[in-house]
């Protein structure tokens, strides 16, 4: 995790070191294996992969009501352990735009859903000489679509064995 405030010294540091930057953002708010593998392709573009994280008011505005799942925190704590991942940030905005301005990423990097549509902050890194690419998903993986599959699953109750058979107990013998 770095916080926002230190992100342009960051990039600057990594830049006098001669890394190439890949940048990319979004909301992460259920972390699945699609997410992973879109990383991981997105951390072999360049040296070093910072995620910008949405906020958590951020993800409300964009997403609706019930989002996010997950606190900003643990999202970013999550992204953090994956080790593709060197750095993630978490930003207030709903576009990454003036997060883009500070990281004047080399490679900036969205996922296959924004093919053919204006990236925000390509107009900021093509103007630097970097480029813009898009990864496909993985199908059938997405935030949205676990939380369908998940509707139908009602909360354990307290003391409940969560669905387990054959739980044992101990007998005291009299």
């Amino acid at each position: 995790m770095i916080p926002r405030r230190n992100v342009r010294a960051l990039c600057a540091r990594l830049r006098r070191e001669g890394k190439r930057i890949v940048f990319t953002n979004g909301c992460f708010d259920i972390l699945h294996a699609g997410h992973a593998q879109y990383l991981r392709r997105a951390a072999a573009l360049g040296d070093v992969l910072l995620v910008g994280l949405n906020g958590d008011a951020s993800v409300r505005r964009l997403k609706g009501k019930g989002r996010p799942v997950q606190r900003a925190a643990d999202r970013a704590y999550l992204l953090a352990s994956l080790s593709c991942v060197s750095y993630v940030t978490i930003f207030s905005e709903d576009t990454p735009a003036r997060l883009i301005r500070e990281v004047v990423p080399h490679v900036l990097v969205k996922g296959g859903d924004w093919k053919g549509k204006e990236i925000v902050g390509s107009d900021i890194v093509r103007a630097h000489g970097g480029v813009v690419r898009t990864i496909r998903f993985l199908a059938g993986r997405s935030t949205t679509a676990i939380l369908a599959r998940a509707g139908g699953v009602r909360p354990r109750r307290p003391g409940s064995s969560g669905g387990r058979t054959g739980t044992s107990r101990s007998r005291s013998s009299s």
